[in-house]
């Protein structure tokens, strides 16, 4: 029963931090998405459908906690999968306004950045104590790690079209927040794969 019971709180505490998860995210989706469309920022709309593939990856996990290995990993390589395709997205939204051109609003940038930032910093700190446990949450850390390099990207962005007089710094931010993002999806894909060849003890 003592068993039983500490696995019953370890799953409890799992769900509340992926349910705390998806509601920052989601929440920042919204709002660096609004920020980045008045800012006319790449940077700013790559950041903010970075965090909607990481709700959607929180989302996915918070499915998994209560079920078996397999379907850990299973949610784990969607997540994967999910975080790939969405930087492509991104990767279109960078030439779309590499071509048709923009007016990055540098201090928007610089203020949604940080709020960004602190809210994934909030994320990393919910995370810390999962950070080494199932697939789902290695991976729930992953996505978290690769946001605060994102945000930190648009805040130097912004500065720099702010110095610069230049929209390029921009569009450079948001080509690496692409990088960053599938990169972040194949180290995933791998773990997940690594994962499955490891016999379930159960």
């Amino acid at each position: 029963m003592s068993a039983c019971r500490c696995t019953e709180e370890a799953v409890g505490v799992e769900r509340r931090t992926l349910l705390s998860l998806l509601a920052i995210n989601g929440l920042m989706f919204l709002a660096e998405a609004v920020a980045g469309w008045i800012a006319e920022s790449t940077a700013l709309l790559a950041d903010s459908l970075d965090m909607l593939a990481d709700a959607a990856v929180y989302g996915i996990a918070l499915y998994a906690v209560r079920r078996s290995g397999r379907a850990k990993r299973t949610a784990a390589s969607v997540s994967g999968v999910l975080q790939i395709v969405l930087g492509l997205g991104v990767l279109a939204e960078v030439i779309r306004r590499t071509v048709l051109g923009s007016e990055p609003a540098s201090l928007l940038m610089i203020g949604a950045g940080c709020v960004a930032l602190v809210a994934n910093l909030i994320c990393l700190r919910l995370l810390s104590k999962h950070r080494d446990g199932g697939v789902h949450m290695r991976a729930s850390w992953i996505f978290s790690k690769n946001d605060v390099v994102a945000n930190t990207g648009v805040i130097v962005a912004g500065l720099l079209v702010m110095s610069l007089g230049s929209r390029i710094p921009d569009l450079v931010v948001g080509s690496v927040v692409v990088v960053v993002v599938v990169r972040g999806g194949i180290m995933i894909l791998r773990d997940a794969g690594g994962d499955e060849r490891v016999p379930e003890s159960s």
